[in-house]
C-alpha cells in the first residue's frame, strides 16, 4: 500500500522541480536511483516532435543525457519503441530477449551496448496511457548498480502496482504544473497579453485593460510568439497552456 504521506506529498507539490526532488526520492526507495521522464504533445507518425518542446526530466550524469538525448540516441532506443507501441510496465528482460532473438536493430544494438557501457543494466519503463495520438509520455527506472534484473523482477511483483501508481500521480502533476523549456520562458507581460487573448480580448481591447499602447501590446505578442517559437498568436496561446505558462497562480 502507498503511505497517504507520499501520495499528499506529490499532489501538493507546487513546481515541477519540487515535484521531481520527491519523485526521485521515491523511487530511490524502491532501488531506481537514476530517472528518466519525457513527454511530447507533437508527436506525429514519423516524429516525436522538435526535442525543444519535449518536457524532459532526469538525474543522469550530463555524461549520459549529453550522449542519449543531446545525440538523439534515444529516437533508437529499443524501450522508447517499445513505450511508443504499447501502455504499462515493462522489464528490462525484454532487451535480453530481444538480443537473443536476434530482433534487435543495429542501431538499438548500438543504444543497447551504449547504456550497458554507462551501468544501465535493470531497470524498468513505463509507459504512460495517452489522450490522444499526438502525446505520449514514459519514465526509464534504472536500478542502481550491483542491483540484477532478477532481483529488480521480484521487488516488482512484491511493489509494483505501487511503483506505477506513484509514476503515474508523478506523470499527472507533470502535466498540470507549470514548464518551462530552456530558452522559451515568457516575461510576465507576455504571459499577461497571452492570457487576454485566450479570454478572446481584442489588441485595442488588452491596450486599454492594461494600460499600454497598441503597439506594445502588438510587440509583447511577437515577442512571445519568438519565445515560443511559433508563427501565430493562435499557437502562442496554446503552446504556453499546454506548459502551463498562462492562467496559473504565481507564488
Amino acid at each position: 500500500m502507498i503511505e497517504a504521506k507520499k501520495v499528499n506529498a506529490l499532489l501538493n507539490a507546487s513546481s515541477i522541480e519540487e515535484l521531481w526532488s520527491i519523485h526521485t526520492q521515491y523511487m530511490a526507495e524502491y532501488g531506481f536511483d537514476r530517472l528518466i521522464y519525457g513527454y511530447t504533445r507533437y508527436r506525429t507518425a514519423t516524429s516525436l516532435g522538435n526535442p525543444d518542446d519535449f518536457v524532459v526530466l532526469t538525474n543522469h550524469s550530463n555524461e549520459y543525457t549529453d550522449v542519449f538525448i543531446g545525440e538523439g540516441l534515444y529516437f533508437q532506443a529499443p524501450m522508447v519503441r517499445w513505450a511508443l507501441e504499447n501502455e504499462g510496465a515493462c522489464s528490462w528482460s525484454r532487451l535480453r530477449e530481444m538480443t537473443e532473438d536476434g530482433t534487435m536493430s543495429p542501431e538499438e544494438q548500438k543504444v543497447y551496448d551504449f547504456n550497458r557501457a554507462q551501468n544501465l543494466a535493470a531497470g524498468y519503463s513505463i509507459s504512460f496511457k495517452s489522450l490522444s495520438p499526438r502525446t505520449k509520455g514514459a519514465i526509464a527506472l534504472t536500478a542502481r548498480p550491483g542491483l540484477s534484473q532478477c532481483k529488480v523482477d521480484e521487488m516488482w511483483q512484491r511493489d509494483g502496482e505501487s511503483i506505477m501508481a506513484l509514476n503515474n500521480l508523478a506523470h499527472l502533476r507533470i502535466l498540470s504544473l507549470p514548464y518551462t523549456a530552456p530558452g522559451r520562458g515568457l516575461t510576465a507581460r507576455q504571459r499577461e497579453v497571452l492570457g487576454w487573448v485566450g479570454d478572446g480580448k481584442t489588441v485595442q481591447d488588452i491596450a486599454l485593460l492594461i494600460g499600454l499602447t497598441p503597439a506594445t501590446v502588438e510587440k509583447h505578442l511577437r515577442l512571445a510568439r519568438a519565445a515560443l517559437n511559433v508563427e501565430t498568436t493562435a499557437q502562442a496561446v496554446l503552446k504556453a497552456a499546454f506548459q502551463n505558462q498562462i492562467f496559473f497562480l504565481e507564488k
